[in-house]
């Protein structure tokens, strides 16, 4: 913002956002962090892995440099969507590690009773939102690219992973891979594996 002298809205709501999600990601790690985060990596991987993070910082980079001003409507829907995806990945992941450190099993309600991967949803609207914002292909380009690089094959192994259980053929009928399945069979309980694997 300094260095391209935009201190329009849209670079203020882009920093508010992405830069409150960087704090609550902080706080989240401390209070209830997620174990795949903590597993040792080679030093190429990790060098790796910076620059296919660092993709993220896409978005801003094209809102700030082009001066591009989202409309005050497109300003509101970016940060509900913003919102709403906040929730959903916080207080699933919130869901799923208390309820491991609790009780080891299944977890039979909440967040994850009609959506498998809800952490997954919030993130994409999340970054949807950012996305909006720019009024540009690249952010959404990007986006999708996680989606089918990391998110869809993280969904995968967990859905292989839960197959052991008896009781997930019936959940998956009743659940969303992504997306909350909002019909199905109500009076079976919907599960999902908690272990110290996810």
């Amino acid at each position: 913002m300094i260095i391209y002298q935009n201190f329009t809205i849209g670079a203020w709501v882009y920093l508010a956002l992405h830069g409150t999600y960087g704090i609550l990601w902080l706080l989240k790690d401390r209070i209830y962090p997620d174990k795949q985060w903590e597993e040792e990596i080679s030093l190429l991987t990790g060098i790796f892995a910076f620059f296919f993070i660092c993709l993220y910082w896409v978005a801003p980079f094209i809102l700030i440099s082009s001066g591009s001003q989202p409309s005050p409507p497109l300003i509101a829907a970016a940060i509900s969507i913003n919102i709403l995806g906040v929730f959903l990945h916080y207080s699933s992941d919130a869901q799923k590690y208390y309820t491991l450190k609790y009780k080891s099993g299944l977890i039979t309600e909440g967040f994850f009773a009609r959506c498998r991967n809800t952490n997954y949803l919030g993130e994409i609207c999340i970054y949807l939102g950012f996305a909006l914002l720019v009024q540009h292909w690249l952010p959404f380009a990007i986006l999708g690219l996680f989606a089918a690089g990391i998110f869809v094959p993280n969904m995968i192994k967990k859905d292989k992973s839960l197959s052991r259980y008896p009781q997930f053929a019936e959940y998956k009928a009743n659940s969303g891979l992504l997306l909350p399945k909002l019909w199905g069979n109500n009076s079976q309980t919907d599960t999902l594996e908690v272990n110290s694997q996810n």
